[in-house]
C-alpha cells in the first residue's frame, strides 16, 4: 500500500464517498488490511449496510 494511495482513499473513507470495499481497492490491498490499517491508526470502522437489489430498485 503507497502512502499516497492509502491517504487518499483514507480521505474518502472519511468522508463517506467511499465504502471500505473501494477505499481498500484503491490502496491496492484487501478490504481486511485495510480494516486492520484503520484500526491500527484509531479510526472506526462503518458498518456496511448490505442492499439487496431489489431494495437498491425502491
Amino acid at each position: 500500500m503507497s502512502r499516497k494511495s492509502f491517504t487518499a482513499a483514507l480521505t474518502l473513507y472519511r468522508s463517506r464517498t467511499f465504502t471500505l470495499e473501494q477505499a481498500a481497492s484503491h490502496s491496492g490491498v484487501s478490504p481486511s488490511q485495510f480494516e486492520s490499517a484503520l484500526r491500527s491508526r484509531g479510526i472506526p470502522v462503518r458498518e456496511q449496510v448490505r442492499r439487496s437489489p431489489v431494495d437498491a430498485a425502491e
